[in-house]
């Protein structure tokens, strides 16, 4: 869904692309942004720890919850700056614990909520 939004803030002047490691996800988002019309925004097959995108090309990276599932998060960080040209930001909503998380906070869905 993050896509399809900045396909739409970036305009047709912009461009998107969006990174995904599964066919079906990669199948059903080129689905959706034909159907909606936005010829602006791409999708390509990777992985967010080697993302399939030129050096410094991004003015923005946005993450919805992917960060958290990379072991190397330091290295998903590395790739973020590669990517981003000078300049560039990026924005993350996700919860990155360096810790094992005890199993009974694991299961406290209003420790993980806000």
């Amino acid at each position: 869904m993050d896509s399809f939004l900045a396909a739409l803030w970036v305009g047709p002047a912009g461009r998107v692309v969006g990174v995904d490691m599964t066919p079906e996800m990669l199948e059903r988002s080129r689905e959706l942004a034909a159907r909606l019309g936005l010829t602006n925004i791409e999708f390509r097959e990777g992985f967010i720890e080697e993302p399939p995108i030129e050096d410094g090309w991004a003015d923005v990276v946005i993450s919805n919850g992917v960060f958290n599932l990379c072991p190397d998060k330091l290295g998903v960080y590395r790739q973020v700056h590669r990517v981003l040209r000078p300049g560039g930001r990026m924005t993350v909503a996700d919860i990155c614990v360096e810790t094992p998380v005890p199993e009974e906070a694991m299961r406290d869905i209003d420790l993980w909520t806000g």
